[in-house]
């Protein structure tokens, strides 16, 4: 009889086990599709407040805090114009920007000069010297010869060394689809690889659109005008932070196409999820 009782106290204790954890594993489920939905609405509110605006006074940046719900939301949302795009801007300002990074001077257009091969289309066919460049470098692949789809294909290029890169990917995109950076929202990064930006006329640049008094267009003739603008583009960067109102944070970073016309008003091009301070996660890239 004790071995009975001892073997139903043991099935017992799995069964409640097993109940608990299904308990735990059903709240987190719930947990995440909230954070889910309020992200989701997160990008509907910005769209909305974008697309309200006629494209001459679109604002190319900003930041709200929303309530859904018990949830919250707070966004801040960047036009995709503040980053230099691989896929068309100049080497000149590529090579700008890797220098600015701490490469030397005499290793910076090498560099660039292998993204834009990465991109072009190859001139000599089999020929090709950058294709030459990748077989001698061992790997199983050749330069796309074609746009990059998303900067992340940056790690494929070969001959740039993997510290550098990792460097410039927070302020390269590909979704801006202009060679020119707005330098109202661009990063210190960004706007001291414009041409001719010494480092004395970029803090003469910092100070005065720092200064809410000035007008921006006194800007472009402190940068000099080439390869910058003041226009931005239908592409924004949304950072989202998310707050269930249930113990659960979240963050996304999304980057969202406005559309003109059509049934849809955005597309999105770029969805990267890092919850509860995780290191953050592929949701989803546009090819």
């Amino acid at each position: 009889m004790l071995w009975i009782l001892a073997a139903l106290s043991a099935l017992v204790l799995i069964y409640l086990t097993y109940v608990t954890n299904t308990a735990m594993v059903a709240a987190g489920s719930s947990d995440r599709v909230q954070a889910e939905a309020l992200e989701t609405a997160a990008v509907e509110l910005t769209v909305y407040r974008l697309t309200g605006a006629k494209d001459d006074v679109r604002p190319t940046s900003g930041a709200f805090n929303a309530r859904v719900g018990v949830g919250k939301v707070a966004v801040t949302f960047l036009t995709e114009a503040a980053r230099i795009d691989l896929n068309t801007a100049p080497k000149n300002l590529l090579t700008g920007l890797i220098t600015g990074l701490g490469v030397a001077p005499s290793n910076a257009p090498l560099y660039a000069d292998h993204i834009v091969a990465w991109r072009t289309a190859a001139q000599s066919g089999e020929d090709d010297p950058e294709n030459a460049f990748y077989r001698a470098s061992g790997v199983a692949y050749l330069p796309r010869h074609a746009p990059f789809p998303h900067p992340d294909e940056l790690w494929l290029v070969q001959g740039i060394p993997p510290l550098v890169i990792e460097r410039m990917l927070p302020f390269v995109t590909v979704f801006s689809n202009t060679d020119s950076v707005n330098i109202v929202d661009a990063a210190p990064q960004v706007l001291a690889a414009l041409p001719g930006m010494a480092p004395e006329r970029l803090q003469e640049v910092l100070a005065e659109r720092a200064d809410p008094a000035q007008d921006p267009r006194s800007l472009l003739g402190l940068t000099g005008g080439q390869g910058a603008t003041l226009a931005g583009s239908k592409a924004y960067r949304l950072t989202i932070d998310v707050d269930t109102g249930r113990g659960r944070q979240s963050k996304a970073e999304v980057v969202i196409l406005l559309l003109d016309g059509g049934e849809e008003p955005y597309r999105v091009l770029s969805w990267r999820n890092g919850s509860d301070g995780g290191t953050g996660s592929q949701k989803g890239f546009a090819e």
